[in-house]
């Protein structure tokens, strides 16, 4: 009788059974493969093992001398006829889907025995012998129970084997993963696996990188399993995997297990404040500010967006990443088709979530206000128009003319004196842009030309010091333009010593003319230096020194004149303008 083939091209059968009452089978052996250490595969395929190694592992150790032996027991077990029983060989089976299996039928029946088994498998007899027949079942899809029957006189008896088909999940995913996680809130992980036998030695696992988070066992189809992490800062670029684990070890067929593809996670904190935002609140037409949005504690700063826009205009943006913040920078410029209010926003987006900032910004246009002058050169006494004026919609105030409200316009007359030489005239405008009061002025200088100045508080007619003393002479003319000044000493023509004198020597004693001269005219005056010696009588100094008093009272007394004149020249112009305001006023249109 032949033996049992235990594999099907290269798939493998296992199982457990007694053995058979029919043949002679010369051991009792679980599995003929079991010899051989189970093999660890990741590719989910089944340990191989030859017919040679099952018939090596089956074959009779020292059949001779225990076949006396067995004979005996043999005769001593046999049944009464009455009790014939049907037996299978091997009583369990565990091969791939598809596979096949080799089931030996047999009876202790005495007599010839009718044997068959039954089952809706594809089977083909392949052997047979007095009560025992061989079985080969092909294209085994699903567990099944085939049963083998003995018919021995009157009496049938039955025998089944169970066979479990094992099979690899068809279909294994690890659901998508969030685009974005915040740091500190729970993630679930979800593996689906559909297919895959026995269900009882089937187990999900799922895995953080080599980290195991859970282990369940496959229930239903398809069967899931989940798992909930609270996610951190180190989960950033985390790899997630789903693991299907087949454990086959106990029937002698290995360890499978296939993993799912990976799938990666990206965490994020993204602090629940405003980003600061630096920008001006007002912005000329013609001019550009500066705008820098802000923000601390991101994590990963450098995945951060940042939307820098003023209106529906997007500005162009540079950002500067640290290590936990960043800083955009942009320009925002004022021009005549922006002009009016804006909204400047600032937003930074981090993961699925974003935060903003927002101010006004009034985008304004301030024309200078425009002054003018009928002539900004005149002669001495000639009549002034002194002009200031706004754009539409603004108010103007102008120095020194009589006060008045601010107003679109406003002008005077000025009759030029030399006092009115070098003078300047301001022409304020006034605007106020959201909440601001901002003003611009434009100012003008007028010039009178006058002939020359020398007067006694300019260059004193007389000088008195004593000899070998340290003096200052001082003598000048003025008028515009500036004349040219000389004094001579009227005996020999020499110049009068101006500056300072150190020490003064008798030499420059004598009466000087000193004559100031421009195109405009000139103008002449004496003066006269005495120089004293040291031999000169104490009255004489006494006198000089009453002398210096008595000229500095004639040279205060004419200082004060002469500002009391000023000041009378002012308010004479002053009641001359009101009176033409009053003619213009009572004037019909």
């Amino acid at each position: 009788m032949p033996e049992p083939s235990l594999r099907r091209g290269r798939l493998e059968v296992s199982g457990k059974a007694a053995p058979p009452l029919g043949p002679p089978w010369p051991a009792v052996i679980k599995n003929p493969c079991a010899f051989r250490a189970p093999v660890r595969s990741e590719h989910l395929s089944p340990p191989r093992c030859s017919l040679r190694t099952a018939q090596a592992a089956m074959a009779p150790a020292g059949a001779p001398s225990a076949l006396p032996l067995l004979l005996a027991l043999l005769g001593a077990l046999l049944p009464e006829p009455g009790d014939a029983q049907a037996s299978v060989f091997p009583t369990e089976a565990t091969l791939p889907q598809g596979g096949s299996v080799l089931v030996n039928c047999s009876s202790t029946c005495e007599e010839e025995a009718l044997l068959g088994l039954e089952t809706p498998l594809t089977k083909e007899e392949r052997d047979r012998g007095h009560n025992w027949k061989v079985f080969k079942l092909s294209d085994v899809e699903e567990d099944s129970k085939p049963m083998c029957f003995s018919t021995c006189g009157p009496n049938q008896t039955l025998a089944s084997i169970s066979i479990t088909v094992y099979r690899l999940p068809e279909h294994m995913e690890l659901f998508p993963l969030p685009p974005w996680q915040p740091v500190g809130e729970n993630l679930t992980l979800k593996c689906q696996v559909k297919g895959g036998a026995p269900r009882a030695q089937l187990t999900l696992v799922l895995l953080r990188g080599e980290e195991e988070l859970s282990r369940q066992p496959a229930v239903g189809e398809p069967a899931e399993s989940t798992a909930t992490v609270l996610a951190g800062r180190g989960d950033y670029g985390a790899k997630f995997t789903c693991r299907a684990e087949l454990d086959l070890r106990h029937q002698g067929l290995g360890f499978f297990q296939n993993t799912s593809a990976p799938r990666q996670l990206r965490t994020f904190v993204l602090p629940m404040t405003s980003p600061q935002l630096e920008t001006p609140r007002i912005l000329e037409v013609g001019t550009s500010e500066k705008v820098v949005c802000s923000m601390g504690g991101l994590f990963p700063a450098s995945e951060a967006r940042v939307h820098l826009a003023l209106g529906d205009h997007r500005l162009n943006t540079t950002v500067t990443y640290n290590k936990d913040s960043l800083s955009a920078t942009a320009w925002v410029e004022g021009t005549a088709e922006n002009e009016g209010d804006h909204l400047l926003v600032c937003a930074i987006m981090l993961g699925n979530q974003s935060q903003e900032s927002w101010r006004n910004l009034a985008v304004y246009s301030f024309p200078a206000p425009n002054l003018t002058l009928s002539e900004q050169e005149v002669s001495e006494g000639t009549q002034v128009e002194v002009a200031c004026e706004a754009s539409v919609g603004l108010r103007v105030r102008l120095s020194d003319a009589p006060a008045e409200p601010w107003a679109p316009s406003v002008q005077f007359l000025l009759n030029a004196t030399a006092e009115d030489n070098g003078r300047h005239f301001s022409c304020s405008a006034a605007l106020e842009v959201a909440g601001h009061l901002l003003y611009k002025n434009q100012t003008k200088e007028l010039r009178v030309l006058y002939g020359p100045r020398l007067d006694e508080s300019d260059c004193l007619g007389n000088w008195t010091w004593p000899e070998e003393t340290n003096q200052k002479l001082s003598c000048q003319a003025w008028g515009n333009p500036v004349p040219q000044l000389t004094c001579l000493r009227e005996t020999d023509g020499a110049l009068l010593p101006t500056g300072d004198l150190r020490p003064v020597k008798k030499q420059y004693e004598g009466t000087y003319i000193c004559k100031a001269e421009s195109p405009r005219g000139a103008v002449t005056r004496k003066v006269f230096l005495t120089v004293l010696t040291a031999g000169k009588n104490v009255l004489i100094i006494v006198l000089l020194t009453a002398g210096a008093i008595l000229g500095a009272v004639v040279v205060a007394t004419y200082l004060y004149n002469r500002q009391r004149k000023i000041k009378i020249y002012k308010l004479l112009k002053a009641q001359e303008a009101a009176a033409m305001k009053l003619n213009t006023q009572a004037t019909p249109p």
